[in-house]
């Protein structure tokens, strides 16, 4: 019997003859009105559970066969009694077995017979009685999969896409994994896809969406990759001390390993360290492929992710945008956490109303409701009619001197003179924004004087420098900053923004092997006196081609332009908003083999914000500002980023 909490949402099942009627009413040839809520009115515990090996077509592992993928099923049984078809929700990982799903690390488990008896989070506790079948798919070379892990590439995607071309009668399953005998094509579903998961599994999502595949309806990528060279590099700067072949070797199954040397020897030759784009990259960057997408896409993104950073999101969105992709977003203040941690029961209804108008066609609305959901401050959201909202444009902003060194203001002036500062790897985003006011040699800060007005950032933003470097490398880090007091997510403590309590809430139906309990959370705050809102990185060897780095020559300026993150973030009136400058940002990117002291040209620099509003709203906020600046102090709370291996 599952916990009951004030908040669980677990119904008891209809009784028998409830159960008939209720499935006779949403059968659409009976139906008196379209139905716009499918309910929990199918069996969990006598659900069907079972697991086949598709086969993807490739021999990723070099054994001279075709490799399969464990593909293990919860569906409700009554429907195929009936002579009805479900849809599917799919959620394809390299996790199950390696390092679990979820807040509490949850791994598959399976009965004798080899079917699964516990299936990671909620989704199949809650979907199945609901009349929808929870397809939990291993990634080849990983859990119970064949075939070698690539990290994104197409051995990674095609293991997913596969299983989409099986439910849709395009591909071969087997019922062992090494055996002749195919299993039973899947006529207990329609086909109609929706792929979801955190992380690597979101990452899939977007990479099987940018395929192209028939069948896929939806997919719901929650803090998802959108091109693996920006999770390990930005414009030539290396942003973690390792290489996918790491990650790939963390994931692989013991018979991976054995078998997959050549595979991760590929990978090793394919991904250097020098931050050069390579056709490793092309083949797992999917926003090239955005045109390709059919899927309707809800994405999802923690704000202050330093795991997946938002610019991964921010250019997913914009190449789906230009392409027609009906969307969906929500925009935590969290790190890399999932919905179900930050706000557990509206995700829960909104992603239950979405499975059911993208994938039963129910017309519930949800397709006319706000397209984005913006968390303002813990617990507080907005929502937003479009994203970026309409009259967002971009504000050139540019920098001008002040008057000491490296205490500068921004406004929409051009600037004139030179700014300098000495790259010190020892520190942070954080140390900068602390000491803005502050003469340092280690940056270049900018502000505006004290808003009058709320000003809202939208979007991406680019920074572009024309600096002259002393050293022949250089790296360049640049950031926007709120400056004024606030309480935000403590995302840089170890929940990334939330705190794991004891007590359960239930969100589905439970069997003696596999709860749909869960443990309650809540959001970790701090008090702060600034916040950096967007961020960005660029080797400054990559002026000329972001892929391809360059040694540089000392004394000659070089223009670039920086990508900064994507954000939505409300600078309010009596705080201050400014741009720094500066090399190395400790534990966010690597620092150069140099150590170069920068000279910036301020007449030929400048930040490109998107404001709604414009540049207008700009003016308006900081027209005749007050010139009173409170005084800054240290973070409270959120401190430098701890280094430490992330994986997506």
């Amino acid at each position: 019997m599952p916990i009951r909490t004030r908040f669980t949402i677990w119904r008891p099942l209809a009784t028998a003859a409830t159960a008939a009627l209720l499935a006779t009413f949403l059968t659409p040839a009976a139906a008196q009105a379209a139905p716009r809520e499918s309910r929990p009115v199918y069996s969990y515990e006598n659900a069907v559970r079972e697991a086949v090996w598709v086969d993807t077509g490739l021999d990723g592992d070099g054994d001279g066969k075709k490799d399969r993928v464990a593909v293990d099923i919860v569906r409700p049984r009554e429907p195929a009694q009936q002579g009805r078809k479900v849809p599917v929700i799919m959620d394809a990982s390299p996790y199950y077995s390696c390092c679990g799903r979820g807040n509490e690390s949850q791994k598959k488990t399976y009965d004798a017979q080899g079917n699964v008896v516990q299936m990671p989070l909620f989704y199949d506790n809650y979907f199945v009685p609901r009349g929808y079948a929870f397809v939990g798919v291993d990634l080849a070379g990983t859990n119970r999969s064949d075939g070698c892990v690539d990290v994104g590439g197409r051995s990674d995607i095609w293991s997913a896409k596969a299983v989409v071309d099986w439910l849709n009668g395009r591909a071969t399953a087997y019922t062992t994994r090494t055996g002749t005998a195919r299993a039973a094509k899947p006529s207990w579903t329609n086909g109609r896809t929706g792929m979801i998961g955190k992380s690597w599994d979101g990452t899939i999502a977007n990479g099987v969406a940018a395929t192209g595949v028939k069948g896929l309806k939806t997919i719901v990528p929650i803090s998802a990759i959108s091109s693996w060279y920006d999770y390990y590099f930005q414009q030539g700067a290396p942003l973690y001390d390792s290489g996918p072949d790491w990650l790939s070797d963390y994931v692989d199954s013991p018979d991976a390993r054995a078998k997959c040397a050549a595979v991760q020897q590929k990978i090793v030759d394919g991904a250097p360290r020098t931050g050069d784009w390579t056709g490793f990259w092309t083949e797992r960057d999917y926003v090239k492929d955005a045109a390709k997408v059919k899927a309707s896409v809800f994405a999802i993104h923690g704000q202050q992710d330093l795991n997946v950073r938002m610019k991964h999101l921010g250019q997913w969105w914009d190449a789906l945008a230009k392409n027609g992709v009906e969307r969906k977003i929500w925009l935590s203040q969290t790190g890399h956490v999932d919905p179900f941690d930050f706000r557990r029961a509206e995700w829960v209804d909104t992603l239950h109303r979405w499975f059911d108008h993208e994938l039963l066609g129910y017309d519930n609305g949800i397709d006319r409701e706000p397209m984005a959901d913006i968390e303002r401050h813990p617990d507080q959201w907005v929502t937003s009619k479009v994203w970026p909202p309409r009259g967002t444009s971009t504000a050139t902003l540019r920098p001008e001197r002040g008057t000491q060194p490296g205490v500068g203001t921004l406004g929409l002036a051009k600037g004139s003179g030179t700014e300098t500062f000495t790259d010190n790897p020892a520190l942070s985003e954080t140390d900068w924004a602390a000491r803005i006011d502050s003469s340092t040699s280690d940056k270049a800060g900018f502000t505006t004087g004290v808003l009058t007005k709320d000003v809202r950032i939208s979007g991406s933003s680019k920074v572009t420098v024309t600096a002259t470097p002393t050293t022949s490398t250089a790296h360049l880090s640049a950031v926007l900053v709120d400056l004024g007091p606030n309480t935000i997510r403590d995302y840089a403590a170890s929940g990334e923004g939330i705190t794991t309590l004891t007590d359960r809430t239930c969100w589905g139906v439970s069997t003696a092997g596999d709860s749909a309990c869960f443990k309650v959370t809540q959001a970790k705050t701090a008090d702060v006196d600034y916040e950096v809102v967007s961020r960005g990185w660029a080797d400054l060897g990559t002026y000329a081609n972001p892929g391809k780095g360059v040694p540089l020559t000392p004394g000659k300026p070089y223009t670039i332009t920086l990508d900064l993150a994507a954000t939505d973030h409300v600078v309010p009136a009596g705080h201050r908003l400014a741009l720094i400058v500066a090399g190395t940002d400790k534990d966010l990117i690597d620092p150069p083999s140099t150590t170069p002291t920068l000279t910036l040209d301020l007449s030929r620099t400048k930040a490109s914000v998107p404001l709604v509003g414009g540049a207008p709203a700009f003016a308006h906020a900081t027209d005749g500002a007050a010139t009173v600046v409170p005084e800054s102090t240290r973070l409270d709370g959120v401190q430098a980023p701890r280094s430490v291996q992330r994986v997506p």
